[in-house]
């Protein structure tokens, strides 16, 4: 979807909807702008119900001053116009009171991004604006001097979060990130102490294994069609599910024997459209689309595994915490946990980039799930249906985990009972 031909008053509905139904803001908390093209600037009203906002909400500051439309600006439009009058590059700002960077905030601290890959090349460094009354032109001085300073994301002390971006989309993306980031580290920090990832590690990242060989194709199947629809409702659910952020989790799916799909690198999650899933045939790639920087190791794991058809990899957070410490993810809570998942083995951080091949070697028909170090849980099937029944039952398995461990600690079932379980469905 091409986010920039839709309306600003439409963008900041559209996502001002998802920061709500995701939990990230309040019936009255939270606002969004865009800052046009002649200095106007669009932005979401005050006293309106986030939950219900529509494209009529938005209101309209002119550049002088003038004000359209049926409500009153946000109370906290002057920070929203400081930010932009020191940052000219900046053309989209999201701020809101999310749980878990307001718990940060109030401790004063801010949240690391470099506990996975991407982050921190999404957030960039995080900076710290002082407190001051909201809707004051203080905090405006505050927020906007940190903004100066070349800060994208800062957390406001005893306040919340704001974000800017080359537009509203890329706000909301550092906003979500940032968001994500203090989640898991909360959720980590419930189990074991967490790791951060290297200077070197992070380089990791930027291998360009995605950039394969192109090739032209005409012919579309109806198989393939059909594959393309089923892998964009997989990952809207996913999104939907918070299994997956805006700019994290990839999904693909076998096709034939030579060729498979699989979603782009650089798009939203939850805007994907099925034109922009990129076809795989004999390790190249179809024309003008980039897949997903995971390409080879997707590759690697459909020519070493025919029984797979699907592959999922995502960040969900309570799956992810267990990635990003020592403690090991038990998967012998319940009987359909360890049906569907069996063990789940650790792999190192940095073979998804440098190894694909000690991947996919641990898998097999025992061990459909693996948890990559600070990365991701990556889960398979003999459908699509099957990779994300997994990747749902192992972000419920760690819930349910980290949950207990509050509680004293899990008691595991015993070797009989697994035993017993391997014996009927597995026997």
């Amino acid at each position: 979807m091409e986010f920039d031909l839709i309306h600003p008053r439409d963008q900041l509905a559209m996502l001002m909807h998802r920061v709500y139904r995701y939990g990230m803001t309040t019936t009255s908390g939270g606002n969004m702008s865009i800052r046009d093209e002649n200095g106007d600037i669009w932005i979401t009203p005050a006293g309106v119900d986030k939950g219900t906002l529509q494209w009529n909400d938005i209101v309209l500051v002119k550049s002088n001053g003038e004000v359209e439309g049926r409500h009153r600006p946000s109370s906290e439009f002057p920070f929203h116009q400081a930010i932009y009058e020191c940052r000219p590059d900046l053309r989209g700002i999201v701020h809101a009171h999310p749980c878990a960077l307001v718990s940060f905030s109030i401790v004063r601290k801010i949240p690391p991004t470099s506990i996975i890959p991407q982050a921190r090349e999404i957030c960039g460094m995080v900076g710290f604006a002082s407190y001051a009354l909201p809707g004051s032109d203080l905090l405006g001085k505050n927020i906007a001097e940190t903004f100066r300073q070349g800060f994208d994301s800062i957390l406001m002390e005893n306040h919340g979060v704001v974000c800017g971006g080359k537009n509203v989309l890329d706000a909301f993306h550092r906003f979500e990130t940032l968001d994500f980031c203090a989640r898991l580290v909360i959720k980590a920090s419930m189990i074991g102490d967490y790791r951060e990832l290297s200077d070197d590690q992070m380089a990791l990242l930027n291998h360009q294994k995605h950039f394969l060989p192109e090739f032209d194709t005409k012919l579309r199947t109806s198989q393939e069609k059909e594959l393309r629809k089923q892998i964009k409702e997989t990952v809207h659910r996913a999104y939907d599910q918070q299994l997956m952020t805006s700019t994290e989790g990839v999904v693909s799916a076998r096709l034939n024997d030579d060729s498979f799909l699989i979603t782009p690198t650089g798009k939203d999650r939850r805007l994907l459209d099925i034109s922009e899933i990129v076809l795989i045939r004999n390790r190249h790639r179809e024309q003008g689309k980039l897949p997903s920087r995971s390409i080879l190791l997707h590759d690697k794991i459909y020519h070493d595994h025919a029984h797979i058809q699907a592959i999922i990899s995502a960040q969900a957070p309570n799956a992810t915490a267990f990635g990003v410490t020592a403690t090991n993810f038990n998967t012998r809570t319940i009987p359909e946990s360890y049906i569907l998942l069996r063990d789940i083995p650790k792999i190192p951080y940095g073979a998804q980039y440098l190894d694909e091949q000690t991947i996919s070697r641990r898998l097999d028909k025992n061990t459909p799930v693996i948890l990559i170090e600070n990365d991701a849980i990556l889960t398979t099937g003999k459908s699509l249906l099957e990779a994300f029944d997994r990747l749902e039952v192992a972000e419920f398995s760690a819930r349910s985990l980290i949950d207990a461990n509050l509680l004293g600690g899990m008691i595991a079932m015993d070797e009989n009972q697994t035993r017993e379980l391997e014996d009927k469905f597995f026997g």
